[in-house]
């Protein structure tokens, strides 16, 4: 029987002994000198009942051998106290042999005896579970409610074949309700539920329903519940291979899940126990201990503890299976839980593992996460893999944030790489930062590499890169430039190199002419324009680029340098030139003219004698060596000059294709009777008639423009009068603060009773009627002096007041 505490057994020579859970004999007790046949323990572990062979039936508590001692006239099976018989209002147990006998200890102290059952042979097994007392004898398992002393069910033994003495029954309960019975290979649940009040009568208040039957494949020797699922222990029997007979084989403990009608195996073990081919269904036990997932299984010759694999024991399993990886993952999962794993040793142990089966970039890798801030072991673990020659494989998961290796590691590393592998070395420069190592020790050893491959640009750029770390920036742009290395201008932005570069602008625009001139005028303030030009005056054409761009930015910065951009321009970026004399304001015309001439360009000389007012001589430049009269009527349209329109007309009278030309554009600029008119007769004029056609079409078209324009002149005229009118039919305010615009005093008279005339104009000027002019030539007629005298000019109006 077992508690959590301790395990207590009983022997075949009437002892019982209590042991810990490590095996560890405890207490000694001398009982009988035959075999014991049952113990059983009350919940708390404080009190035992023992039953012999012999009729011996004893019931103490363990620290105070005060109890329950009798004999009796015939062996005792078993024997069960009350789960809670520590109490005093609880202080029962039941005894089995050839009856069920109910022991009550009464308020004088005495021990009352009550038979639950006689009458079906003898009992072999009794469990008590709060109020519900389970045990079976040959006919089957009856269940006894001590609350309501009533009998509630019988389940009927199945396989009544199998002799009971040699597969004796299995109980145990599951819960307060549940009770599991294992009879020969057969399993039942059974469900004691309480029974509706209506359908009482004088049945027991409470009734057992079979929720799962099923046959198992071996004969059971004990069951115990796991959660949902069911422990069973099973006696196996196999045959022979050579002779007709079966043999006892190991025992098995199986985990299985309950189904209605079958069950699912979820687990097997066979136990390797002593004499085991000897043994009989009988000699085994299987015993669990309430709240822990501990279970005994007992023979005659051993006793096996199982219990629930933990992750400690899975972790074992995996490390045994070599599957390191899994392990690793299991014990991070359940650190916090971990009692007996060393993550860390797991770790190492696949590192070696991956080490042994040569897979080196896995073992590096795995360093990260196994190591973590042991610098004794990551320098071991550096050394391990320089002895196999595997230096580069733990290279790149160094540690380089806040936890760091001693400088002297990644020296070691690096002229490694230095020795045999350029790019590599390269990479791990970019990668780490320029404090793990000496860089002076790296650049000296990188410089006498150099010395043996001068122009190679891997050690070339990592030098820059060293030199970069060490603020030696001089050094490092001179190399960048020669190597036309793109991160040149990145260097000297981030580092602000403007003054080192001064001398070195051509450097820079032979290697990228857009990004150099960028940054040139990106940063006026500290290379100024003038030096610029200083730099590249050797350079015309480097020179060029880089006025034209700051041209193109500000017409005016650079204006000074205009005349010289001129012959750049001419010399090597023709197609701008024009623009340029366009839109420069700075440009010595005389100077341009006298470049375009000398090199014959027609387009800027004709723009440029335009523009100095030889326009005659411009249009006569487009008409004989252009010889373009699409051209030259732009122009003339231009400069929209009646005597180059003439000029035009003068040049092409006998040249047809010109005629033709002008015909088709001059309809809207110049009277086409003008040029018909000049036209010789007979002369032959390509597409004539198309252009005449034209002419009316344009002529057409100019027709309805006008009247269009005078239909809207006149509806504008006529809706704006009659605006004015409406206007001027309105009403005037005339008050005491008005005044007369001839004699200034106010317009109205200070007795308002007398009679007065004023006269108010819709230009809202007002007059006594006596300080009003004349009205002039026209009788009836009379206009307001002061606009009159505004039409008329300055001092009209006093001269016809004076009239």
């Amino acid at each position: 029987m077992t508690c959590s505490a301790f395990l207590a057994l009983g022997t075949h020579f009437g002892k019982v002994f209590l042991l810990d859970i490590q095996g560890n004999i405890t207490q000694k007790f001398e009982i009988s000198s035959v075999k014991i046949n049952q113990i059983s323990l009350d919940e708390s572990g404080e009190h035992v009942g023992i039953c012999s062979e012999d009729g011996k039936v004893q019931v103490f508590g363990l620290y105070t051998r005060e109890g329950f001692h009798e004999n009796f006239d015939c062996p005792i099976k078993v024997v069960a106290l009350h789960p809670q018989f520590t109490r005093s209002n609880y202080k029962q147990f039941v005894t089995g042999g050839n009856k069920l006998l109910l022991y009550e200890r009464n308020w004088l102290n005495r021990w009352k005896t009550s038979v639950l059952h006689e009458g079906e042979g003898t009992i072999t097994n009794i469990k008590w579970r709060a109020n519900l007392i389970a045990w079976a004898n040959n006919v089957g398992v009856k269940i006894y409610d001590i609350s309501t002393k009533q009998r509630i069910t019988n389940v009927l033994r199945d396989n009544v074949s199998l002799r009971p003495d040699m597969y004796p029954c299995s109980l145990c309960w599951k819960d307060n309700t549940t009770l599991i019975v294992g009879w020969g290979s057969s399993i039942k649940i059974c469900a004691v539920k309480e029974r509706n009040p209506t359908e009482m009568r004088d049945l027991p208040s409470r009734y057992v329903e079979i929720v799962s039957a099923f046959e198992t494949e071996f004969f059971i020797c004990g069951l115990a519940p796991l959660a949902d699922q069911l422990v069973t222990l099973f006696f196996v029997k196999e045959n022979s291979d050579q002779m007709d007979e079966e043999l006892c084989a190991r025992p098995r403990l199986d985990i299985i899940q309950p189904l209605p009608e079958s069950c699912e195996e979820i687990s097997s073990d066979a136990l390797t126990v002593r004499n085991f081919q000897d043994n009989e269904c009988r000699d085994y036990r299987l015993e669990h201990s309430e709240g822990e997932s501990l279970f005994y299984i007992i023979s005659p010759k051993d006793i096996v503890v199982a219990k629930e694999r933990d992750q400690d024991d899975h972790i074992d399993w995996l490390v045994q299976k070599k599957k390191y990886e899994e392990a690793l993952m299991a014990a991070e999962i359940s650190f916090k839980n971990i009692k007996r794993h060393d993550v860390q040793k797991i770790g190492m142990d696949y590192i070696n593992h991956l080490v042994d089966t040569g897979d080196y970039d896995s073992a590096a890798r795995k360093c990260q996460k196994v190591l973590g801030k042991n610098m004794e072991l990551w320098e071991n673990e550096v050394y391990r893999f320089k002895t196999i020659g595997q230096l580069k494989a733990i290279s790149q998961y160094l540690p380089r944030g806040d936890l760091r290796l001693r400088p002297a590691i990644y020296e070691m590393i690096l002229h490694e790489f230095l020795k045999t592998d350029y790019e590599g070395f390269a990479t791990l420069i970019r990668e780490w930062p320029g404090d793990l190592y000496n860089n002076m020790a790296i650049v000296q050893a990188v410089t006498d590499h150099l010395k043996r491959d001068p122009t190679n640009s891997t050690l070339l750029t990592t030098l820059a890169e060293l030199y970069t770390y060490d603020q030696r920036y001089d050094r490092a742009l001179e190399i960048y430039l020669r190597l036309r290395h793109k991160d040149v201008y990145q260097l000297i932005h981030k580092h602000d190199l403007f003054s080192s570069i001064e001398d070195k602008i051509v450097l820079l625009m032979d290697f990228d002419k857009e990004k150099a001139v960028d940054m040139l005028l990106d940063n006026e303030d500290k290379i100024s324009i003038d030096k610029v030009v200083e730099e590249l005056a050797d350079r015309p054409e480097l020179l060029h680029v880089y006025l034209h761009k700051l041209f193109k930015r500000d017409h005016h910065k650079g204006q000074k340098y205009h005349e010289r951009q001129i012959g750049l321009y001419a010399e090597y970026d023709r197609p701008n030139l024009l623009p340029f004399l366009r839109d420069s304001t700075h440009c010595p015309l005389e100077k341009a003219l006298e470049i375009c001439q000398q090199r014959n360009f027609v387009e800027e000389t004709v723009f440029l004698l335009s523009r100095m007012g030889n326009c005659r001589r411009a249009l006569q430049m487009i008409m004989e060596e252009l010889a373009d009269v699409d051209k030259a009527i732009e122009f003339a349209k231009d400069q929209d000059d009646a005597e180059l329109w003439d000029d035009l007309i003068s040049y092409s009278i006998d040249k047809p294709p010109f005629i033709t030309g002008l015909l088709n554009n001059i309809g809207t600029h110049v009277d086409p009777i003008l040029l018909i008119r000049r036209i010789k007769e007979g002369m032959e004029i390509p597409n004539l008639r198309d252009s005449l056609v034209k002419i009316l079409h344009d002529y057409n078209l100019q027709i309805l423009l006008r009247e269009g324009c005078k239909k809207i002149l006149v509806a504008d005229s006529l809706s704006l009068l009659q605006k004015m009118h409406r206007t001027q039919m309105r009403g005037v305010r005339v008050d005491e603060e008005n005044i007369c615009e001839s004699c200034h005093t106010s317009i109205l008279p200070s007795d308002m009773a007398k009679t007065f005339n004023v006269v108010v104009f819709h230009c809202r000027h007002m007059f006594h009627k006596e300080c009003l002019p004349s009205s002039g030539t026209i009788p009836g007629l009379q206009f307001c002096n002061i606009c009159s005298a505004k039409r008329r000019g300055p001092g009209s109006g006093i001269l016809e007041m004076k009239k």
